[in-house]
């Protein structure tokens, strides 16, 4: 039994947090969709009114070189180095963007 018990609270603190920080991510993530909608129409207003003019290709290319900077390619060697808090991890972040 001594043996399992830090599996047990690798398992259960994994979880909690993981549950925590879904939920957490799920209510900034909605934050962060309005506001990018409301300067999207901003900008597309503002164009249309020929305020200003957009390049959309350089939109383009910066939010590809901003969404690579966050890529999941570092992410598998840090789950597989803790596999039981990364397992149990995974599964609150999944119960907690369930339930945020």
């Amino acid at each position: 039994m001594e043996a399992l018990t830090p599996l047990l609270a690798q398992l259960g603190i994994g979880g909690v947090g993981g549950f925590l920080v879904g939920y957490a991510v799920k209510r900034i993530a909605k934050l962060v969709a309005v506001l990018l909608g409301v300067g999207f129409v901003l900008l597309q207003y503002l164009a249309y009114r020929g305020v200003i003019q957009l390049n959309y290709e350089d939109l383009l290319l910066h939010a590809q070189r901003l969404v690579s900077r966050f890529a999941w390619e570092g992410l598998l060697p840090l789950l597989l180095a803790n596999l039981p808090f990364a397992g149990s991890f995974s599964v609150g972040l999944l119960l907690g963007l369930r339930k945020g």
